[in-house]
């Protein structure tokens, strides 16, 4: 550390000995440092930072020297292939490796083709006349042919990585540089690639359960990526059990089963997945099982009605006619991720079963609206006024979902 000097004194220092440093307090801004290293028969200065480590640009860390040469080697390989480095993306070999080898059978045929030939149908009203209803067979029939194939599209989930020895980008097949923080690993499937690779690598992440740690609060479309089924195996195990033994429960989701034995539910799928017990003989209370759905749904990092269709919904809830309330909800339906709109297909088909059973669980459309809409709908931003305004809303939508689901989906 040289003090207070200015970039000329620095330049006096550093003059002829490629790739020295020294650190200098500015002189126009006392309190703040600036890293002067030698490269290229020129002085480089850069504003240095520490947070606990030291860093000038993303990367950090533990010492300037660490610092210094990382920095070393980025400029050279940037001075030296500069051009290469820019026509790295143009002419990648991703196609050809062995990561999207695996994929191309996964990727050439998505569940979702069918949704979107479905969404060409729409809810239509003449005057005078009720809403058209979309028949939901073919689609369903599609859903069953395609059991095996459950294509949801899914974005890397890309961080920066440190890779222990030489490493090559599995995008354009390049070696990729630096001491640290050399690229980006995603975190679900484990793809390698360089941070600028990372923009031109299409949403075709197929996550390896090895990767997947729990299954509450895990994003929905991974977790049904992960385990290769059409929705989130709990809402598959719960649901089943409910049908089985407990539609005509007095007060169906309304009642709260002790919260311990929900925890006890949830630590079961998290440790041991689809082949969790959550039989009457383990739990003979529903409502058991009824929580653990429920809170499942509230554990989403995204809702099943997701963050960027939440005021759609909420708009169209808001429309006095019913027919073009119909329409308008039907249409922000089609904007939900795949694995998203299955599920919420899925659930309210069963919702639908539960009202049919009123008699005895005294559970209607509006009472399941009234549980559901603030479980499987959230306002982006965190704010309890957002949230009480919307809430009649919240529940309209349910309702709606529930008594139109052979119209909607």
């Amino acid at each position: 550390f040289h003090g207070i000097i200015s970039r000329e004194q620095a330049d006096e220092i550093l003059a002829g000995v490629e790739g020295a440093y020294i650190l200098r307090e500015s002189q126009r801004q006392p309190g703040c440092y600036t890293l002067a290293l030698r490269f290229g028969n020129q002085t480089l200065n850069y504003r240095l930072f520490y947070d606990g480590k030291h860093f000038v640009g993303e990367k950090r860390f533990e010492s300037i020297h660490d610092l210094v040469t990382d920095g070393l080697i980025t400029l050279y390989i940037e001075t030296k292939a500069s051009e290469y480095i820019s026509k790295m993306t143009t002419n990648p070999i991703y196609e050809h490796i062995g990561y999207a080898t695996l994929l191309r059978e996964k990727v050439s045929r998505r569940l979702s083709r069918t949704k979107n030939e479905s969404r060409k149908a729409s809810v239509t009203s003449e005057e005078n006349t009720p809403v058209e209803k979309i028949t939901s067979l073919v689609r369903r029939a599609a859903l069953t042919q395609n059991d095996n194939h459950f294509n949801y599209e899914k974005a890397h989930n890309f961080k920066v990585h440190t890779f222990r020895g030489p490493h090559w980008c599995e995008y354009c097949a390049n070696f990729m540089w630096g001491l640290i923080a050399q690229g980006v690993r995603c975190s679900d499937c484990g793809l390698n690639v360089h941070k600028q690779c990372s923009k031109y690598v299409p949403n075709d992440c197929q996550p390896d359960l090895k990767r997947i740690k729990r299954v509450y609060c895990c994003d929905l479309t991974t977790l049904v990526k992960a385990h290769n089924t059409q929705r989130p195996m709990v809402v598959d195990s719960c649901i089943r059990e409910i049908e089985a033994r407990g539609l005509k429960s007095e007060g169906l989701y309304r009642v709260s089963g002790f919260t311990e034995h929900i925890e006890d539910v949830k630590m079961a799928f998290d440790r041991d997945g689809d082949k969790a017990d959550i039989s009457a003989s383990i739990y003979p209370d529903i409502n058991i099982i009824t929580g653990a759905l429920k809170l499942y749904f509230r554990d989403l990092p995204i809702p099943v009605i997701t963050y960027d269709t939440y005021s759609k919904f909420i708009d169209a809830a808001k429309i006095s006619n019913p027919d073009e309330r119909l329409e308008a909800i039907h249409e922000v339906l089609m904007l939900l991720p795949a694995a998203h709109y299955e599920t919420l297909r899925y659930l309210m088909i069963h919702l639908k079963k539960v009202t049919l059973h009123e008699k005895e669980n005294f559970m209607n459309a509006e009472n399941l609206g009234i549980v559901f809409g603030p479980t499987l709908m959230r306002p982006p931003e965190d704010s309890t006024l957002a949230t009480l305004n919307d809430m009649r809303y919240q529940k309209l939508i349910v309702q709606i979902l529930i008594e139109n689901e052979d119209v909607l989906f």
